[in-house]
């Protein structure tokens, strides 16, 4: 089976999270797709996050008005060592389940900054990885952009899969905690 991993802070989970699965379900190879709650994403401020528990709980709910049991609510990386690193959870994911095939969901704002990633060889050689486009106007938060060098111009990689038909939704979970401000 061919397992498509989200993972994600999901700070809240909204509607463009939930509407990128659908999409990707419904236009790729996919055979299901597994949204990874990260309980402490190494590159964020875990200062801002919600508890692991209640992040997992609105992802699982807003799953279930979806009501597609090819895409499932994830709590895998709670009990894997801390900081929660991607290549760190593929290397699991394959050991605890060898007969499935696992493809990497990330948005083109992380493939910029890919090789920035722990052990992202390893994730390159073992892993195909569907890129999702983001907005064109939309800034990265990354970088200086005069200094910055996108990953994705400086390496051809044949795994990478650009999921250009892929809807836009304008819509952050940084947004909507500043919002709620």
């Amino acid at each position: 089976m061919k397992i498509g991993i989200y993972g994600g802070s999901f700070n809240p989970v909204h509607f463009g999270h939930i509407g990128l699965v659908r999409w990707v379900i419904d236009h790729t190879d996919l055979d299901e797709i597994w949204m990874l709650v990260s309980p402490n994403n190494p590159l964020k401020d875990s200062n801002i996050l919600v508890s692991e528990s209640e992040r997992l709980e609105a992802v699982r709910q807003a799953l279930n008005e979806l009501n597609d049991s090819r895409i499932q609510a994830s709590d895998f990386e709670f009990s894997l060592p801390r900081p929660s690193y991607t290549a760190a959870t593929l290397r699991a994911l394959r050991e605890q389940y060898p007969e499935h095939e696992f493809v990497l969901i990330i948005g083109q704002d992380n493939w910029d900054i890919f090789d920035q990633w722990k052990d992202y060889e390893e994730i390159l050689r073992l892993h195909e990885i569907y890129i999702y486009p983001r907005h064109p106007l939309s800034a990265s938060k990354t970088s200086d952009p005069s200094a910055k060098r996108s990953f994705s111009e400086a390496v051809i990689q044949p795994k990478a899969v650009f999921l250009n038909d892929a809807p836009y939704f304008d819509i952050s979970s940084t947004e909507i905690r500043e919002k709620r401000k």
